[in-house]
């Protein structure tokens, strides 16, 4: 990406942390720019699911979809509008096979190293009736934990941008804070599960459709595979929104 960019030698890594990638990516990048290594940041996410998903499992495919957003975060002042707030990062390894890819990555073959003649499927897979429970659940205490690092209340926000896993976590999560129909933003019906990406298209789109308005209190979430998740709040700022695809 950045060569394509044309921006020279700049640094350039992946996070790898599936549907929280975006808020990982977020805590990686506001640590570079507070420490003083950097000064601008572009921070993309993006997943592809269509390459991982089995074409044969309809209920699969009609979740899940393709996606990318981005943001550029600079220097600043603490407290201004757009500072990103305290992070609330977390995981449970101990779940991961929650979901996965059982053929996919190093540990597959390692896998196939152990069991000569095994097949592990290629295919993204997801027990969905567990994760649904504890996405809405974890996504609260992640939420609650950096709105009261924040110095917030619950009562306090104004909207959240939450990983756009199903609309029945969206909703159990709206229930879970105790906030009004709507606060939770939703394009799950149009975009589906775009894993990473969700997050900042979902912001890119509230706010070039004006619902995202400056001055806005909003707290950021995110929960998947990992399991990992993540949360940060911010006031919203005057910027651009730029959204295609919609």
């Amino acid at each position: 990406m950045a060569a394509r960019l044309g921006l020279g030698p700049v640094p350039a890594f992946d996070v790898t942390s599936g549907c929280s990638g975006f808020l990982y990516g977020l805590g990686v990048a506001s640590s570079m720019i507070t420490g003083g290594a950097f000064d601008r940041v572009l921070l993309i996410a993006s997943d592809v699911f269509s390459a991982f998903l089995d074409p044969r499992d309809w209920l699969m495919a009609a979740i899940f979809g393709d996606g990318a957003g981005a943001v550029v975060l600079r220097a600043g002042e603490v407290g201004a509008p757009g500072a990103l707030g305290p992070f609330d990062l977390g995981s449970d390894g101990t779940q991961a096979d929650l979901l996965e890819i059982p053929g996919g990555g190093a540990r597959a073959r390692k896998r196939q190293l152990a069991e000569p003649g095994a097949v592990f499927s290629p295919h993204f897979r997801m027990d969905g009736p567990v994760v649904r429970k504890q996405a809405a659940v974890g996504m609260c205490d992640s939420v609650t934990r950096a709105v009261e690092r924040a110095g917030w209340r619950l009562g306090d926000l104004d909207l959240v941008a939450a990983h756009q896993a199903n609309q029945r976590i969206l909703d159990g999560l709206t229930a879970e804070l105790g906030l009004a129909p709507g606060q939770v933003l939703s394009h799950i019906e149009q975009y589906g599960n775009t894993g990473a990406a969700s997050v900042p298209v979902l912001l890119a789109q509230a706010a070039a459709a004006g619902t995202l308005s400056p001055g806005l209190r909003v707290a950021l979430t995110a929960y998947g595979a990992g399991l990992a998740w993540g949360s940060t709040t911010l006031v919203w700022p005057e910027v651009r929104a730029v959204a295609e695809g919609g």
